[in-house]
């Protein structure tokens, strides 16, 4: 399924879903702003996923370590330094391969994110 602004997505260090936020820009198919791979900066496009329990993260490490050794969830933020993979290979949207529901966005702190809603059932790519 062809992905767009409202999907839900999924950490797997987040404590709670969270959503893509899609801008309009050249993008607009049917009602939704449909999203490409480059749609991945943290807090414009990928809101925070509620509480981050990745030890890698600096927060939760430290206050891991606060608590004797006991994790410690800290808020999220996500730190995202590469597109969404692998993309459409065959649809192009704003110059840039099309975001299909089995793309995946990695996170610095070693979370993989994945899309578990695509926010509309009526547009198929590949």
């Amino acid at each position: 399924m062809c992905v767009c602004g409202g999907a839900k997505l999924l950490c797997s260090f987040g404590m709670a879903p969270s959503s893509l936020v899609v801008l309009p820009q050249n993008r607009v198919i049917s009602t939704m702003p449909v999203a490409n791979i480059m749609d991945n900066k943290p807090l414009v496009n990928v809101m925070p996923f509620g509480m981050c329990s990745s030890p890698a993260n600096p927060t939760v490490a430290a206050a891991t370590a606060a608590a004797l050794g006991v994790l410690t969830p800290m808020p999220c933020i996500p730190v995202i330094p590469a597109p969404w993979v692998p993309g459409s290979a065959t649809v192009m949207i704003a110059n840039c391969p099309a975001l299909n529901q089995t793309a995946k966005l990695m996170c610095a702190w070693g979370g993989v994110i994945q899309i578990i809603d695509p926010g509309q059932m009526t547009i198929q790519i590949t």
